[in-house]
């Protein structure tokens, strides 16, 4: 029996450490706000559409390459490869924002709740909640932030082993990745385009904890 516990700790480790990472690496991608050139549009809607076919369409080219690399090296590139495409999708949602006039009262909690809902709304429902025709957001005190980034991470972190494989079939690999990529981005459109065209209220109290 004994060692048989040691073989669980022991297996549980690297799954510790990858959701680490993983939560790492969105806690530096929602940190911010960033800019956006657009302004704001006399048809968001059409406008915002636009903006993600754009943004899929590099979103895919961005992991597409990355994980052309086969092997170990292509293993080192999965990250990376994340990141690129959340950053991706993180300017399209400020760039969204602008186009509907809400640029400027777009927080961190909203990029998150657009990035990660459809993936991980698990991690993300204590930030927007919809009350009738109004979505509420929570401002979040960066001990909470840190938290949730690490909810998500964990969450993602078992979409790892399934890019590990690709890594293995670099060409097919890459294919399947852009493809996901491109579907992926196209979802975080959709919720921040949901999110924008309705009435968007800021709470001004910071939450510490979950609810």
């Amino acid at each position: 029996m004994p060692p048989r516990k040691q073989k669980t700790v022991e297996s549980d480790q690297p799954a510790a450490a990858g959701s680490h990472l993983v939560g790492q690496a969105i806690l530096s991608v929602v940190g911010r706000v960033p800019a956006s050139k657009e302004r704001k549009s006399k048809t968001p809607a059409d406008d915002a559409r636009k903006k993600a076919n754009a943004a899929a369409a590099k979103a895919a080219l961005t992991a597409g390459a990355l994980a052309l690399p086969p092997g170990f090296v292509g293993w080192l590139t999965i990250l990376p490869e994340m990141v690129g495409v959340w950053k991706i999708q993180r300017q399209l949602v400020a760039d969204m924002a602008a186009l509907y006039g809400k640029q400027s009262t777009l927080t961190p909690e909203q990029v998150v709740y657009c990035l990660f809902q459809h993936t991980a709304a698990q991690g993300v429902r204590d930030l927007v909640v919809r009350v009738g025709q109004r979505t509420l957001v929570r401002r979040a005190s960066p001990l909470l932030i840190r938290t949730l980034t690490r909810r998500i991470g964990a969450k993602l972190a078992q979409r790892v082993a399934g890019k590990s494989a690709a890594r293995w079939l670099p060409i097919v690999g890459a294919v399947g990745v852009g493809a996901y990529a491109y579907v992926d981005t196209a979802q975080v459109a959709a919720t921040a385009i949901d999110l924008f065209e309705g009435v968007i209220e800021v709470e001004a109290q910071v939450l510490e904890t979950s609810l």
